[in-house]
């Protein structure tokens, strides 16, 4: 009797480990034609729209071939320009992923108009300084000079963010500008002094450093009340949000603070 009671507890095992064994075949489906592994950093493909502020033109080119190189399904795609002109053009409805901005009060004009998605993050500051021609022709001694009709002053206009510093530093000089030209951006500045059409420009230390040997910058005290802060944020309405994303993570990691610290760009 106790033979048989042992092969019907063996027999009972088996048929429960079979049952089990069936359970989890059912509530377990294999991989199916529209089943799809979670997506990686490496598996991000598509185009990745940026407005960037132009004085980012040189960094920002280097953190478009580094990002591209981590993911090769992605293309990035930089737009420069003035950060008012951009945040205008973003709240009319042109398709981007991120915006990159020279001062808070530009990035404040998309949040507050429902552009950005979640809160901006600065991730650089900058600082003005006169930029000269090779060899001062002019004889530019400092920012009273930039005051001097008799000079040719090139500054950005006072809507986009250099412009806005710039008033704030002749406002803490106590000196009345006389420019001969706005520019829209501050590579539009930086050019006419490289090309010596100005005797004299306000641009960012960074775009001092751009240029080479083009131009000479001169610091001055004044700079100091004007430092600019630049945030960056992805967009509301981005078509690549995810990959988007990414990019702005890369722009405030370890590996894009110091390619801006490279560039002369201060830290946020």
């Amino acid at each position: 009797m106790s033979g048989c009671r042992a092969a019907r507890a063996a027999s009972a095992a088996l048929i429960a480990g079979i049952a089990a064994l069936a359970l989890a075949a059912c509530s377990s489906p294999g991989p199916t034609s529209s089943s799809a592994p979670s997506s990686t950093a490496d598996e991000l493909s598509g185009t990745v729209t940026v407005f960037a502020a132009a004085s980012l033109t040189e960094v920002f080119g280097e953190a478009e071939k580094i990002f591209e190189k981590q993911h090769p399904g992605v293309d990035v795609v930089i737009s420069y320009g003035g950060s008012s002109a951009l945040a205008e053009q973003i709240l009319s409805g042109a398709p981007a992923d991120v915006f990159a901005a020279a001062s808070p009060a530009t990035m404040t004009t998309v949040v507050d108009g429902g552009g950005a998605e979640g809160e901006p993050t600065v991730f650089a500051t900058n600082t003005l300084e006169i930029a000269v021609p090779r060899g001062n022709p002019a004889g530019i001694e400092g920012l009273a000079d930039l005051a001097d009709p008799q000079r040719t002053i090139a500054l950005c206009a006072p809507e986009v963010p250099c412009g806005a510093a710039a008033a704030t530093v002749f406002q803490s000089a106590g000196l009345t500008a006389a420019p001969d030209t706005l520019e829209q951006d501050v590579k539009g500045v930086l050019t006419k002094v490289r090309l010596g059409e100005a005797d004299a420009g306000l641009v960012y230390r960074t775009d001092v450093l751009s240029a080479g040997g083009d131009v000479t910058g001169m610091p001055f005290d004044e700079a100091a009340d004007a430092v600019n802060d630049y945030p960056i944020a992805l967009l509301a309405d981005a078509p690549s949000p995810e990959a988007g994303q990414a990019f702005v993570d890369w722009v405030l990691s370890d590996a894009g603070q110091k390619l801006l610290k490279k560039a002369g760009f201060g830290a946020p």
